[in-house]
């Protein structure tokens, strides 16, 4: 259980919700585990099959409280809102947004500076903690790189020159990725991105991750609200979470990434894990998918101090926290949309 800003997030998935007078009593079977003020939140947000009972459903909907169902591994099953109000406004103001170039730059742009920013901390941090085992010269000075980059993000007015800046920060920070590979480098070699299929095994496990975080952000968004398929980076196509792909970019580098680097490291995975098709195309073998589920499960029950909020959350529930700051932005809340910057 946890209480971000207006929002009561329920992590446990035995927990059940109903409600006592004013309160929302969250109980783990019989034993009361919580008790929270209806009047205190704008949403619910729960990652569990218990439930909630008919009269919170009820009072939800008639008090605007938004209260939302996910599965225990954060895929989006439900929303409660009653009758139509908040959300179409916020809907609204998405789609007015995505439609006026300036306003949708502006998303974008923040969205690529966490992106740059973090993969910049992600090199440092490998200087910090690895200096001896790699090229030390070479990722400094992509580091640097990064660093000029996102002073030209920031003054950026261009779409098509943001998603070039956004290209080549990308390219060059992947060029130095192989360098945080520290063991396994036979089994492990790193020359570039590609995907559709992917033909090596880093980027089987990039692929697949980036998958999860997908349906990370699809989720998180829907849970405030949002239309998960209208972005402002990503151009809108039919069956392509657009929006979803735009939020997951300033959290790729440090948790998808880092994550990959991790079960490479660590040798949670290995060669045998691995198989390759007549084509070239590399794929993970089920046990191995399932292995990585479980250790991407416990990736997100760790955590960090949310650098905006200054509140300590879990992994999992960074997408949602962002999620919620780009509705409030939305919402003319903020004035402006802060993306996670990560140290």
């Amino acid at each position: 259980m946890k209480k971000l800003l207006n929002t009561l997030y329920l992590t446990s998935p035995d927990n059940y919700l109903s409600l006592d007078g004013e309160n929302v009593v969250v109980l783990d079977g019989n034993e009361t585990v919580g008790r929270v003020p209806l009047h205190n939140l704008e949403s619910i947000v729960s990652f569990g099959y218990r439930g909630a009972s008919p009269a919170l459903m009820g009072a939800c909907a008639e008090r605007g409280v938004d209260l939302c169902f996910l599965t225990p591994q954060g895929r989006f099953l439900a929303r409660v809102t009653g009758k139509v109000r908040g959300n179409v406004i916020l809907r609204k103001n998405q789609f007015e947004a995505a439609h006026d170039e300036t306003a949708s730059l502006k998303i974008a742009r923040n969205f690529i500076l966490g992106k740059v920013y973090n993969s910049r901390w992600v090199l440092e941090r490998a200087l910090r903690d690895h200096r001896i085992q790699i090229d030390a010269d070479r990722v400094s000075q992509v580091s640097q790189n990064l660093h000029q980059s996102l002073l030209q993000i920031r003054e950026c007015t261009d779409s098509a020159k943001l998603r070039g800046l956004e290209g080549e920060a990308a390219s060059q920070y992947f060029g130095v990725f192989d360098e945080m590979i520290l063991q396994q480098k036979s089994a492990f070699h790193f020359e570039g991105r590609n995907r559709r299929p992917p033909l090596d095994r880093i980027n089987a496990l990039l692929s697949f991750v980036y998958t999860l975080l997908t349906g990370m952000a699809s989720s998180a968004l829907e849970s405030v609200g949002l239309d998960p398929y209208v972005g402002f980076l990503h151009s809108d196509r039919p069956g392509r979470v657009s929006l979803a792909l735009d939020l997951m970019e300033e959290l790729r580098p440090v948790l998808a990434d880092r994550f990959v680097l991790t079960l490479i490291n660590r040798n949670v995975v290995s060669a045998k894990d691995f198989f390759i098709q007549e084509n070239g195309a590399v794929f993970m073998k089920d046990d191995a998918r399932k292995r990585i589920l479980t250790e991407w499960q416990n990736k997100k029950k760790e955590t960090i101090c949310h650098p905006f909020l200054d509140e300590k959350v879990e992994w999992g529930m960074v997408p949602f926290a962002q999620a919620m700051l780009l509705a409030r932005y939305l919402r003319e809340d903020l004035d402006e949309y802060p993306p996670l910057l990560w140290k």
